[in-house]
């Protein structure tokens, strides 16, 4: 009898036992993190662009020549930690040699450019760690449309068509970005953050400047010839050809420091979800 008795106590605890454990496996399975595959962002900012280049003397100084940039993009999520990015920008920068240990040469530019670019983003922390704060690190690659000026007489004379060294180069030239921010979320779908972002650029002509000065007979038009040596207008000597006009070892680039804002694109459903289902913090 007793060992009827200790049959049915075994029996009835088999049958029972999947079911006591069947709940917490249950609520284990919801709170597995959410997948980030698919989730889009829009992206926006603001600031300021720096140029570095031939016209520069390799030194900051109070003339910096600073223009603003604009961007919109989106963001791609690919895992916890990766996005795929790109952004359309426009931008603005400009130098002048007056300021500069080269004020002989008296050169100078202005250029407000479009470029396109994408890359890769690769934030600190996890996505569905939901860290108020996170830095990130990104690369890409990109074009942009280079579009120098010069003044003269008052006027904006665009220098590429005029080629004021004797070449015709591309106005389209590749451009290879790297940098870093912090995003910093302020509301469910709204983050704001800062972002410096330098782009080294295939090309030397971003201001019009590369390599020497040619003579009389390989410019076009008495305008090439004015805009390619300007130093008579401040009353320096011509410069002869096969002089240093600009530095062709070393490419353009230029930099943004940036405002950013970013919009997370989801169903209020998925938000939900999101503030539910969170993985374990680190300790």
């Amino acid at each position: 009898m007793r060992y009827f008795y200790s049959m049915r106590r075994a029996l009835v605890c088999l049958i029972f036992l999947p079911l006591v454990f069947a709940q917490p496996v249950k609520a284990q399975s919801t709170k597995r993190y959410m997948p980030p595959m698919g989730v889009f962002s829009l992206t926006g900012g603001a600031g300021i662009a720096y140029y570095m280049g031939d016209l520069r003397a390799g030194k900051i100084n109070r003339h910096l020549g600073l223009g603003p940039s604009i961007s919109v993009g989106a963001l791609y999520r690919l895992t916890e930690h990766l996005s795929a990015r790109g952004e359309v920008r426009f931008y603005q920068v400009s130098a002048h040699q007056k300021y500069t240990p080269n004020y002989q040469k008296n050169l100078s530019f202005r250029t407000r450019n479009p470029d396109l670019n994408i890359g890769i983003q690769a934030d600190l922390f996890a996505y569905n760690r939901h860290e108020k704060i996170n830095p990130y690190l990104f690369g890409g690659v990109g074009v942009t449309y280079m579009t120098p000026k010069a003044e003269l007489d008052g006027k904006w004379i665009s220098l590429a068509p005029l080629q004021t060294e004797g070449v015709k180069y591309s106005r389209l030239p590749l451009v290879f970005m790297a940098g870093g921010g912090i995003s910093a979320q302020v509301v469910e779908r709204w983050s704001i953050g800062m972002e410096l972002c330098n782009n080294f650029m295939n090309s030397d002509y971003l201001d019009d400047v590369s390599t020497v000065y040619p003579s009389d007979a390989m410019l076009s038009s008495d305008m090439a010839r004015r805009l390619s040596d300007r130093s008579s207008e401040i009353g320096a000597a011509k410069q002869e050809p096969g002089w240093h006009r600009g530095s062709p070892g070393r490419k353009d680039m230029y930099l943004f420091l940036q405002f950013r804002v970013n919009y997370l694109i989801g169903t209020k459903k998925e938000a939900h979800e999101r503030r539910n289902v969170r993985t374990p913090r680190l300790k």
